[in-house]
């Protein structure tokens, strides 16, 4: 641009105290044009900001080109934030590699045209470019690639690689790397690392060191860990400390914490606390709550239909207990009703036609309420994080601790036997192949890197194996 009636086009900033600048754009500075570009950004006139830099990025001013980048990203067309992007990062602008790589992956999903420019920007230095780098490495199995790549991120100061360079590491068996990399977080302030290093110390049997790491990750709110310190204080018999950490947790929505502090507030005699909290546990759809707050609703309110409610409620999750419950009341009650008939003033009593609930009381027990060795727990709640990172449908801690203290339950008396598989297979007459199965899988949560994390199918299959390992030794 230049003519002067080009220039007259294209505004200037509104102050005197610009003209030396001003002068020197139109005269061909391209750094000036970049200057006068950012103060018409800074009043507010976009449309004068772009003409300005348009111009600075004729002249090749870098900084130019990665501002009209953002411009167009915001204001203007994806097509030309790109153009500019790419011409910025041609030169070797990380932050526009970086956010070209961005723009194509996130608007277009192009995986394969985003990764040569994330490559690019982290070799330049962005700390944000290697660590999606490292995403998309996990993403198609070059875990290699992936953990340089997040070593360089975390290195630089990021913590969720530093956490998932911990996962990786425990996925892998590496015991150094795992305590290295979360420890390296948890002391940045990275509150999952921290409850991480917790269960990871816990499942090494460090009860002392998993404690301190847990209370570092619950001066930063984490649930998982304020849970972990409500089973230690309750190991301890001190039930105010419990109560204090299970309702902590409970109000992030944890189900099992909102029955745990049911359980602790029923100890203190707490009765109206208990009902809110094996309320809200059984509204969110906990089995075990809600046949405790069918329990606590008869016997300390007197509230029959309540109970009945949610002893129903418990019964169609599968608990067994609370078929049996279920299946006494509506016999009462429809005995009770023949009785009342023979009084005409009597209206006579709804029919009931439920399921059969006495049936229903001989099915295996569903819900498993042994308290599981907390080492055990704990490779269970690993186990599950590491499966359910960035999003994914990670496998149920739950299911993985009853897996793990059903194995650990049926073999106690069997150890030092060299057929234990054999032996269950016979007693229980199961199939050796779902005992072994059943094994394998119990062999992979507690030794991690000796086997792949099991998949959900599996974890059902085993669950059942394991299910029907206890009712035919009968062990509930």
């Amino acid at each position: 641009m230049a003519s002067g009636q080009e220039d007259a086009a294209v505004p200037a900033p509104r102050s005197g105290d610009d003209d030396a600048l001003l002068a020197a754009a139109r005269a061909g500075d391209a750094l000036a044009a970049h200057r006068l570009g950012r103060l018409c950004a800074q009043r507010g006139d976009r449309v004068a900001a772009r003409q300005w830099w348009e111009r600075a990025a004729a002249g090749g001013n870098v900084d130019s080109a990665y501002n009209l980048g953002i411009w167009h990203e915001k204001h203007g067309s994806l097509e030309e934030a790109a153009g500019w992007y790419e011409r910025a990062a041609g030169t070797g602008d990380a932050e526009a590699a970086a956010n070209l790589a961005t723009l194509l992956l996130e608007q277009h999903g192009d995986v394969g045209a985003a990764r040569p420019w994330f490559e690019s920007a982290a070799r330049a230095g962005s700390r944000g470019a290697a660590r999606r780098l490292a995403l998309i490495c996990e993403d198609v199995g070059e875990l290699g690639a992936a953990r340089e790549w997040h070593c360089q991120a975390a290195v630089d100061g990021d913590l969720y690689s530093a956490c998932d360079l911990g996962f990786l590491a425990y996925a892998a068996g590496e015991d150094e790397e795992t305590a290295h990399w979360w420890e390296f977080a948890a002391r940045g302030g990275h509150a999952e690392s921290a409850h991480c290093m917790g269960l990871y110390l816990h499942a090494c049997r460090d009860p002392e060191g998993a404690e301190a790491y847990y209370r570092l990750a619950a001066r930063a709110e984490h649930p998982g860990a304020a849970s972990r310190l409500g089973d230690i204080a309750l190991a301890h018999a001190d039930l105010l400390t419990a109560r204090a950490w299970f309702e902590r947790a409970g109000h992030a929505g944890r189900a099992v914490d909102q029955r745990m502090a049911g359980f602790v507030c029923v100890e203190l005699n707490d009765c109206a606390a208990a009902r809110r909290w094996f309320g809200r546990a059984a509204a969110g759809g906990d089995a075990e709550a809600a046949f405790n707050f069918g329990l606590l609703l008869i016997a300390e309110f007197g509230d029959l239909a309540g109970g009945q409610h949610w002893f129903r409620q418990a019964a169609l999750s599968g608990h067994r207990r609370a078929a049996v419950e279920l299946g006494r009341l509506l016999s009462e009650a429809e005995a009770g009703g023949r009785a009342e008939q023979d009084d005409p003033a009597e209206p006579p009593l709804p029919a009931w036609e439920p399921p059969e609930w006495n049936r229903c009381a001989d099915l295996p027990q569903r819900a498993w309420d042994r308290a599981a060795e907390p080492e055990l727990a704990a490779r269970a709640e690993l186990a599950a994080a590491a499966t359910g990172r960035r999003g994914a449908a990670g496998l149920d801690a739950a299911a993985l601790t009853e897996i793990l203290a059903t194995w650990d339950l049926v073999t106690r008396p069997l150890r030092g036997r060299l057929d234990v598989i054999d032996w269950l297979a016979d007693r229980t007459r199961l199939h050796p192949g779902a005992v072994e199965h059943l094994a394998s899988v119990r062999a992979s949560l507690v030794r991690p890197g000796s086997a792949p994390w099991p998949t959900r199918a599996e974890v059902h299959h085993v669950l059942t194996t394991a299910r029907t390992l206890r009712q035919r030794l009968g062990l509930r």
